[in-house]
């Protein structure tokens, strides 16, 4: 540590807390998604030998397997022919190969869901929207199906704010659009994105058969909490609705000033931006004021998980890192995507130790705050907020409030002869 000028840091001890969130959830996954199918009266849509294409997208949706194979194994009931269509923009290097390692990363395989998987580059130019002129770009297995199924999880995005955000009208209007459609949707500010991504969606609707979409919620112990089927004419409105369900259901953080935050593991398939910018407080977009709370005044970030492949957009959301973390980045993934967003300050490399021990104690010496004193929170990824560790001076905080309880007080922070730190 002498090297880096940083002065040894004793840490406070730590209480282990749960945190209660609203427990909605689906029990019978195969049964919800045939109701909810039923509601768009596939059997009037699909007609025998059709091709339909379902979107599968880049992020770690609970259950999309099974719902993927659900959907698949209706349209082979109404004598269509089900493949899925790599939907996810600039994600997986853009390169088939890929869009497909990203796919089985998140168990959505041939296998699994039982139908074929189309992964390309290609795409169609299909119109341009009403303002700015933006070029709009689909799938060509999207425009030459002869039907397509949208399916993706409704949240907040972590790049602008609208009445709609991350949902079916985005995955219609960038996922499919690949590597161009994101291209061309991220020269608009963020401050436009909202009305882009509808402008966007409403032009490919025009091109494309939309014969419906699946939309899913998450509750804040990552489990299905919603499965609704929409017609492709109820997006809009019932996706606003959809995201202020989302919003009551959804994990964060039990303060809104941490001295410390320090988070386990950062991926692709926790958020597009690796660590949840809705979470931590952070947007890092040039021109975009911050978040107003949580206020965070460092944030540690230890390790990338494998999931990502070793795509780390978002590892400039943190002011230290360590080199195990940096070793895993593949720079070129990484790049493409933030340079896509045109959001390129969240792939800035921050200060990197030798350890996640170093990392934390250098994080903690810029602080120049008494340890007990010091209010930190470790958290193992922005996803799952459901059990974390806080400092024992936050116990009043967490009595005095009705979704804490503490499972475990006065343990101290433990790190191995090699710096890493222990389970969690």
């Amino acid at each position: 540590m002498k090297k880096y000028g940083v002065v040894k840091v004793m840490y406070p001890r730590f209480m282990k807390v749960r945190q209660r969130f609203p427990e909605d959830r689906v029990e019978n996954i195969p049964a919800r998604v045939r109701q909810e199918l039923d509601r768009l009266e596939l059997d009037k849509a699909i007609k025998k030998g059709d091709r339909v294409a379902i979107t599968a997208g880049s992020r770690g949706i609970k259950n999309i397997p099974l719902i993927l194979s659900c959907i698949a194994g209706r349209v082979y009931e109404l004598g269509g022919e089900p493949f899925l269509v790599s939907a996810m923009g600039s994600h997986g290097g853009g390169t088939p190969e890929g869009q497909r390692a990203v796919l089985a990363s998140l168990g959505i395989t041939e296998d699994a869901v039982g139908c074929p998987i189309s992964c390309s580059e290609e795409v169609v130019k299909v119109g341009v929207t009403p303002s700015h002129r933006v070029d709009v770009y689909c799938a060509r297995e999207a425009v030459e199906c002869d039907g397509v199924l949208v399916v993706n999880r409704v949240k907040r995005h972590t790049a602008f704010r609208a009445p709609r955000e991350s949902g079916l009208l985005k995955m219609v209007a960038i996922g499919l659009g690949r590597v161009p459609g994101a291209q061309a949707i991220h020269s608009c500010g963020p401050e436009e994105m909202g009305q882009i991504i509808l402008e966007l969606s409403r032009v490919v609707s025009r091109r494309i058969n939309i014969l419906g979409g699946i939309a899913i919620l998450e509750n804040g112990y990552e489990e299905t909490a919603g499965i609704y089927g929409l017609q492709s004419a109820e997006f809009e409105e019932q996706e606003a609705e959809l995201l202020k369900k989302s919003d009551l259901l959804r994990p964060s953080l039990p303060l809104d000033e941490i001295d410390l935050l320090i988070v386990d593991e950062m991926g692709k398939n926790y958020s597009g931006t690796g660590m949840d910018s809705n979470v931590i407080g952070r947007w890092r977009i040039d021109g975009l004021p911050e978040p107003e709370k949580p206020r965070i005044k460092r944030l540690v970030v230890l390790d990338l998980s494998v999931e990502s492949h070793g795509n780390a957009n978002g590892i400039g959301l943190a002011d230290f890192t360590t080199r195990k973390l940096v070793g895993k980045i593949d720079f070129a993934a990484t790049y493409l995507n933030a340079l896509t967003t045109g959001y390129f300050q969240r792939a800035a490399v921050p200060i990197t130790a030798g350890s996640d021990r170093e990392a934390v104690e250098m994080a903690l010496g810029t602080l120049k705050k008494d340890r007990d004193k010091t209010s930190i929170i470790r958290i193992r990824n922005t996803l799952r907020l459901d059990e974390l560790w806080m400092s024992q001076n936050l116990k009043d905080c967490v009595l005095g409030s009705p979704r804490l309880e503490i499972i475990s007080e006065g343990v101290e922070l433990v790190f191995d002869r090699n710096g890493n730190i222990g389970n969690f």
